[in-house]
């Protein structure tokens, strides 16, 4: 760094160190007071006009008191806000309730309308099932309000479906072969609901193919917990009572790799997908 980069960057401390001050409704006196150094050392470091920085030290306890980044302060970064600030900016914890209205999913749909959203559901997706499959699904949670749930969350899958953004998701084999056989989750599902749906998934494979595609990976080779990816915004991972979201570019990124690595090994094709569930109906 030459002789005028550090000047700049002395300059830059000295700006963002007198806005922080601002910020936080305090003075030179206040904030040498509460880290403890004499105020001529605060003062100092404010009218210097060289290109010395203050030492670590003195730079990380007015970060700290005044409730910013030393990476800012220092010109490292743009984002002011403290690291613990940012953490918390960049994940959030939120229920997941078992139920078929929920606000915080709805939102982030339309959060990212346009972008292309990749999913790798917990079971069948609720946007393509049937309204018999739903009621046998939610019907025990709900009790007299599934219908109204039912209704509520149709209007809800019906703006996903005519929506700009494009969806792509990936199950497990098992998962289809699971339903189609009326077993392990799915036991006690009749057959002319398994049938019903497993022909709405055909029609829904094929007449909104691209914009919806649908893929199958071996879970004995590849293993994926329930996910969702929204564009470049937010990466979501559903711990069953809970969704663990994330909105920092580098999560986001490792789960859109990892969601593309399940297509790309994916055992059943999108294009394929229409085919293989017509194989399925034979044990429906």
């Amino acid at each position: 760094m030459d002789l005028s980069d550090k000047r700049a960057r002395a300059a830059l401390l000295r700006t963002r160190l007198t806005e922080a001050m601002i910020q936080a409704g305090t003075n030179q006196t206040a904030l040498a007071r509460d880290i403890r150094v004499d105020r001529s050392t605060i003062s100092q470091v404010l009218k210097d006009d060289g290109a010395r920085l203050p030492n670590a030290h003195l730079v990380a306890a007015c970060a700290e008191t005044l409730g910013v980044s030393c990476d800012w302060l220092l010109g490292l970064s743009d984002r002011p806000e403290s690291a613990e600030d940012l953490l918390a900016t960049a994940m959030s914890v939120s229920e997941a309730p078992r139920a078929l209205i929920d606000e915080t999913i709805f939102g982030w749909h339309r959060e990212a309308e346009g972008y292309k959203i990749r999913h790798v559901p917990a079971g069948l997706p609720d946007m393509l099932k049937t309204r018999a499959t739903l009621e046998w699904e939610y019907g025990p949670h709900l009790g007299r309000t599934t219908q109204q749930a039912i209704n509520a969350a149709s209007d809800r899958i019906e703006w996903m479906r005519i929506s700009r953004s494009d969806y792509e998701i990936a199950m497990p084999l098992y998962e289809i072969e699971s339903f189609a056989k009326g077993s392990g989750y799915y036991e006690g599902l009749g057959k002319e609901t398994r049938r019903a749906q497993l022909d709405h998934l055909i029609d829904l494979t094929e007449s909104l193919y691209p914009r919806l595609r649908l893929c199958l990976f071996d879970a004995r080779r590849l293993y994926s917990a329930p996910i969702t990816v929204f564009g470049p915004l937010l990466s979501v991972l559903y711990l069953g009572q809970t969704y663990l979201a994330f909105r920092d570019t580098n999560r986001i990124a490792a789960f859109t790799d990892h969601f593309d690595h399940l297509v790309k090994e994916a055992s059943v094709t999108s294009r394929a997908m229409p085919d293989h569930l017509r194989t399925l109906q034979r044990f429906a």
